[in-house]
C-alpha cells in the first residue's frame, strides 16, 4: 500500500465529507493505493456517523472512536498503530490542510529517501497576535532547543516513512514534537516543504492561546527527556552528590573554624548561631533530595508497565 492517510479530529461534521472527496480525488488521479484512517477524539457531534456512512461505501475508510477526549498525541499514536502503507501523512481534518499537497510529501519521502517531511505553512491565515506571532516565537524556541532546524513545528500536514512512525512513541502533547522525536530515535534525515495553507471553511479553532503555553512546557519536557529520559540518575544523581558535597565541606570548614578559635582561646560564636550552618544543612538536603529523584526515576524507568493511553469505544474496517 503506498499511502496511509491518519486524521485526528473533533466535532469536525461540517468539513469532513468534502475532505474525503477531496482525498480520494486527489489518491485517484496518482493511482495510489491508499486507506483513510479517522481518529475520532471524541466528538459530541455526528462526526462518527458520517465516518461510519463513508466507510461502509469505501473499504479504504478506516474509524477509531475514542471513548472521550484525549487529545491529538493519542489520536495520532492509535491512528499511526493502525496504518500500513508505506508512506503515512497526517493532516487535519477542517480543511486548512490541501490534499494536493500529498503527492508532493510522498515523492520527497519515496525519491529523495526523507525519513520524514514537515509541512511549512509560510503564507498563514491565522490571527496575527493570536497565532502568527506566538507561533514564531514557539517556533524559534523549538529550534534553538532541540536542533531541529524547522520552521513550523506546528503544521499537522507532515508525512513519514512507515519506518518512523512504528518506532517512536507519541505520548502526552508531544504531536508538537514528533520531528525531535524521530531525530532522538536515530531518523536524521528530516526535511521541510512550504505548502498552503487555507482559511477555516467551519466551525472554530479547536485550539487557543494555552497551546502555546503548554508547547513550551512540553519543550522543557522533551529537551529533558532527549538528553536524560533513559539516565535520569546522570542529571540527579550528579547534581545531589555535587551539593551535597559542597553542603557537607562548608558544614566541617564551620566545625573546623569553632575548633580552631576554641583550641587558640580566640572569641567564637555557636555553630548554630551562624547562619551559613543552616545554608549548609538546607544544601546536603536538597542534594539528598535530588539523589533520590533519580534514584527513583531509574527504579521506575526498570519497573514500568506501557498502560493504555486511552480506551477505544469502536472501530470500523
Amino acid at each position: 500500500m503506498n499511502l496511509s492517510i491518519v486524521i485526528p479530529l473533533l466535532n469536525e461534521k461540517e468539513s469532513l465529507k468534502e475532505l474525503y472527496s477531496w482525498i480520494v480525488s486527489v489518491m485517484k488521479s496518482n493511482n495510489y493505493s491508499y486507506e483513510i484512517i479517522f481518529i475520532d477524539d471524541g466528538s459530541t457531534d455526528d462526526s462518527w456517523t458520517i465516518i461510519e456512512d463513508l466507510a461502509s461505501k469505501n473499504t479504504a475508510v478506516k474509524g477509531i472512536r475514542f471513548m472521550k477526549n484525549y487529545g491529538k498525541s493519542q489520536a495520532l499514536h492509535a491512528g499511526f498503530a493502525k496504518a500500513q502503507g508505506d508512506v503515512i501523512i497526517t493532516m487535519d481534518a477542517d480543511l486548512q490542510d490541501s490534499p494536493e499537497e500529498i503527492p508532493g510529501l510522498y515523492n520527497m519521502i519515496i525519491t529523495q529517501d526523507f525519513d520524514l517531511v514537515s509541512g511549512w505553512k509560510k503564507k498563514r491565515y491565522d490571527s496575527m497576535v493570536s497565532k502568527n506571532m506566538p507561533s514564531k516565537l514557539f517556533n524559534w524556541a523549538a529550534r534553538k532547543t532541540s536542533g531541529v532546524e524547522l520552521n513550523d513545528f506546528n503544521c499537522g500536514l507532515k508525512a513519514y516513512k512507515n519506518l518512523v512512525i512504528k518506532n517512536i512513541e507519541v505520548s502526552g502533547e508531544m504531536h508538537r514534537y514528533i520531528p525531535v522525536l524521530a531525530k532522538n530515535a536515530g531518523f536524521g534525515k528530516i526535511g521541510e516543504k512550504v505548502v498552503q495553507h487555507q482559511a477555516r471553511k467551519y466551525g472554530e479553532t479547536k485550539f487557543g492561546m494555552e497551546r502555546f503555553i503548554n508547547g513550551f512546557l512540553d519543550l522543557i519536557t522533551i529537551w529533558f527527556l532527549s538528553k536524560f529520559g533513559k539516565r535520569p540518575m546522570h542529571l540527579f544523581g550528579a547534581l545531589g552528590s555535587l551539593m551535597f558535597i559542597i553542603g557537607l565541606f562548608s558544614a566541617g570548614f564551620i566545625g573546623f573554624m569553632k575548633l580552631y578559635k576554641l583550641y587558640h582561646g580566640l572569641q567564637y560564636d555557636l555553630v548554630t548561631n551562624n547562619p551559613w550552618f543552616y545554608i549548609s544543612l538546607t544544601t546536603m538536603i536538597i542534594g539528598t533530595q535530588f539523589f533520590l529523584a533519580g534514584f527513583l526515576g531509574e527504579i521506575i524507568l526498570r519497573t514500568k508497565n506501557n498502560e493504555e493511553r486511552y480506551k477505544i469505544f469502536k472501530e470500523i474496517n
